[in-house]
């Protein structure tokens, strides 16, 4: 199938809900002063606009301009080169010439910030979630399986590479087994990721019309624990012109969430599975959503697996006290499984660093060691 027969079967532009209007986000200097170049290169060409990937349905993208939404293809200085595809929240240059009803990408912009993860196994490559990504919210749901401490640290640790602020958002806080469970559950997260990243619970949105729930005993706990509860929590850090994105896996509760801020169910959602409380795979496209009186959302299809390549520097921004004090371990090769004179251990003996913390950065590491040594030599981080 040719590229114009695939673009055919995507969703019509008019159909798509809460796109943002290009006036919702802002180029950086940087973009700004690169997309006017590339139009001084080009003499001015007045077929050139600015804009950012709004979406991308199977790899096509959808881009916001000045002048309105359009339908892109990649120009074939991209697809038959080596340059970098866009992705959603890229600024790039587009071109509309008078006689074709699709746009052509020429060139994306300097990103300022891009989220990636690897994608595949010994011979996969980096893929890019999003660009230009100023918060990530991390969604983990609360359910049957105990709080997956090591998930909300990977991904913490991919969006700390990033450059991105972190939130983590507690979700189905309805389903915690008690008040005080659900206390923990904040309590644990805090003390893995530290007291600047915040941590906010989120109850099902008709728990409060439900007599097993008691939400205000839920709100006060996670308070308690020094977290924040509720749906204007969440508000509160989506400001204008900010671009954030959703991170999670399937059934956390993603397009959920956005529906809420969004005030109608703009976006297509789907329960878990009964046998397994897993959830299945509602979104299928990188969508950006506006929310009314604040910012700008990323939705996009749930991560079973984020598997940490290449993420040093976000582990660093995670877990820096951790990695110092590592330095100060006896032998320089300590893998901190019982070597005498383990600094790490000792600062879990005096109470200096958390287990947790110290237990969920070794664990980390350890991973990041290995993949370093199996990649395919001709893979380039």
């Amino acid at each position: 199938m040719d590229d114009a027969a695939a673009m055919r079967g995507l969703p019509a532009l008019e159909s798509l809900a809460r796109v943002p209007a290009f006036d919702d986000l802002a180029p950086s200097e940087r973009q700004r002063s690169a997309f006017d170049a590339f139009v001084a290169a080009c003499d001015g060409d007045l077929e050139l606009e600015l804009g950012f990937v709004c979406r991308l349905d199977r790899n096509f993208p959808a881009v916001r301009c000045a002048s309105g939404l359009y339908r892109a293809e990649h120009a074939e200085r991209i697809y038959k080169g080596d340059l970098e595809r866009p992705a959603v929240g890229d600024w790039v240059v587009l071109r509309r010439p008078e006689a074709h009803d699709v746009a052509l990408i020429e060139e994306v912009l300097p990103r300022e910030q891009a989220l990636v993860r690897w994608r595949g196994s010994q011979r996969g490559d980096l893929q890019v979630l999003a660009a230009n990504v100023e918060l990530v919210l991390i969604a983990q749901p609360l359910g049957r399986e105990a709080l997956s401490l090591n998930r909300i640290a990977r991904s913490a640790v991919v969006a700390a590479d990033s450059g991105a602020e972190i939130a983590v958002l507690l979700t189905k806080a309805d389903r915690a087994a008690s008040s005080e469970e659900l206390a923990h559950d904040v309590a644990h997260v805090r003390a893995l990721l530290g007291e600047r990243v915040r941590v906010l619970a989120l109850c099902a949105l008709d728990a409060r019309e439900r007599e097993d729930v008691d939400v205000d005993a839920l709100a006060d706990a996670t308070v308690r624990a020094g977290g924040h509860f509720g749906l204007s929590s969440v508000r509160e850090l989506l400001a204008p012109q900010t671009t954030a994105l959703v991170l999670g896996e399937s059934g956390a509760g993603k397009s959920t969430l956005l529906n809420a801020l969004l005030g109608e169910a703009a976006l297509k959602t789907s329960s878990v599975r009964r046998s397994d409380d897993a959830g299945r795979h509602t979104t299928v496209a990188r969508r950006m959503v506006k929310v009314p009186d604040a910012g700008v959302v990323i939705d996009c299809p749930g991560l079973r697996n984020l598997p940490l390549v290449g993420h040093e520097s976000g582990l660093e921004k995670v877990f820096g006290d951790v990695m110092e004090r590592a330095w100060e371990c006896r032998f320089r090769d300590c893998t901190h499984h019982g070597e005498p004179g383990c600094a790490l251990a000792g600062a879990e003996e005096t109470g200096e660093l958390d287990p947790a913390r110290v237990e969920a950065y070794i664990s980390l590491a350890d991973e990041m060691r290995r993949h370093a040594t199996s990649l395919d030599p001709d893979v380039t981080l």
